[in-house]
């Protein structure tokens, strides 16, 4: 029997490649495979909530700048729309006079009928008790919001009432009041206002500036506004010129011609108070003349830079400045030291005695001037009859409760 001849285990022979592996071979490889797993982006899975959170954040920002922009343009236009209004930019220190009715009352100032007015009052005069104003017709218009009441003044050429409140800690205002409407606010936070004897003009005084203005339909245009001195005041028109007091506390007076700014302060130093203008453009003023001095009544010239025309010394005035020139310009009541005065601006020495003391505004119609004494007391000056020595009528008007005070209408048929 014969033996094998091949190897004694399953081996077939030497392999065709090696399948030895040194160190730096194997490194080498496992950085290779490392390297190109790396290289190979991952597969993130989706963040629904984060993709919403951020989208919001971008809707977000533009609304945010969308609305910086339209804010900061319409800030722009505001500006250049007051600018151009009022002409000349207020300083920032400055109270700013408003144009208009900010905050309009929404009650009406509807009419009520009445008896009458008072049975002391000429036929066709009205007549302001506390808050409620009495027309000569025999109706009532409650002065919804608008005390307390300074002056009021009729329309000319229309139904209704200027109103001039009171001084308070935010100004004066001006409010136009009509029977069936709500008042409405002309002008507020001015330091002082002043209309003119037909109505159709307004001068007020509004921190460091002068404003005049045209009334039109309830509203105040063609306004102007300019520096003015410290302390100068508006009190009286001649035709289209402003009276300005130039210091409350010194005498003198200057006019304002609006169209050019000019203020013509002319050489007066003498003029105390301004009781009105006549329809020749004169200004009825009162004057410290004479040695000693001594106040008189004068006409000042408007054309001549307020020199006087004519000066009246025959009267004994009283130095408070109340009282108002007739619509004729012919008469001026005015206080004397004790009484009012009826003064006839016609002659050089003819003053009389007109009952109680003027205290507040005057209300003429015709040769009949109308005041309230003390807020409580109707006087009725006829010319006719003081000029003949007799006496002025007066009397305690009734349907007041203690706080409340009567003021006459300005500007009733003259």
């Amino acid at each position: 029997m014969t033996g094998s001849t091949g190897r004694p285990d399953n081996r077939t022979g030497t392999p065709a490649r090696s399948s030895s592996m040194s160190g730096d071979e194997l490194e080498r490889a496992v950085r290779e495979s490392l390297a190109s797993q790396a290289a190979v982006p991952p597969v993130l899975r989706a963040d629904l909530a984060g993709v919403a959170i951020r989208r919001a954040g971008r809707s977000q920002r533009r609304r945010t700048l969308s609305g910086v922009t339209l804010a900061a343009l319409a800030t722009v236009l505001a500006s250049a729309g007051v600018t151009r209004f009022t002409q000349e930019p207020t300083p920032p220190d400055a109270p700013v006079v408003v144009l208009g009715d900010p905050y309009p009352t929404t009650s009406a100032s509807a009419p009520v009928a009445s008896p009458g007015v008072h049975p002391g009052l000429p036929a066709d005069v009205d007549l302001v008790l506390g808050d409620v104003l009495a027309t000569a017709a025999g109706t009532r218009v409650t002065l919804t919001g608008v005390r307390p009441v300074d002056r009021v003044q009729r329309f000319r050429d229309a139904e209704g009432w200027l109103v001039i409140g009171a001084p308070t800690t935010a100004g004066r205002s001006l409010w136009a009041v009509r029977p069936n409407s709500p008042p409405q606010v002309l002008l507020s936070g001015a330091d002082e206002i002043v209309l003119s004897q037909d109505s159709r003009q307004v001068a007020w005084r509004e921190g460091t500036k002068l404003g005049k203005g045209g009334i039109l339909d309830r509203r105040v245009v063609a306004v102007v506004r300019r520096p003015a001195p410290a302390g100068a005041v508006p009190v009286g028109f001649t035709g289209d010129q402003v009276v300005i007091r130039l210091d409350p506390d010194l005498p003198g007076l200057a006019l304002w011609h609006p169209p050019t700014g000019k203020l013509s302060t002319g050489t007066d130093r003498t003029t105390t108070h301004v009781y009105g203008t006549r329809p020749d453009g004169l200004v009825v003023a009162q004057v410290s003349t004479g040695t000693p001095r001594r106040p008189c009544v004068a006409l000042l010239d408007p054309k001549r830079y307020l020199a006087p025309e004519r000066t009246i010394c025959g009267a004994v005035l009283g130095t408070d400045g109340h009282g108002a020139v007739s619509p004729d310009g012919r008469l001026l009541l005015a206080n004397g030291r004790d009484s009012a005065l009826l003064v006839d601006l016609e002659t050089v020495v003819n003053a009389r005695p007109a009952g109680p003391p003027v205290t507040g505004a005057v209300a003429w119609t015709d040769d009949t001037a109308v005041h309230v004494s003390g807020g409580r007391t109707l006087v009725r000056v006829e010319a006719a009859a003081v000029q003949a020595d007799r006496n002025a009528s007066a009397g305690p008007l009734a349907g007041l409760d203690g706080a409340s005070r009567a003021l006459p209408v300005v500007g009733n048929g003259s």
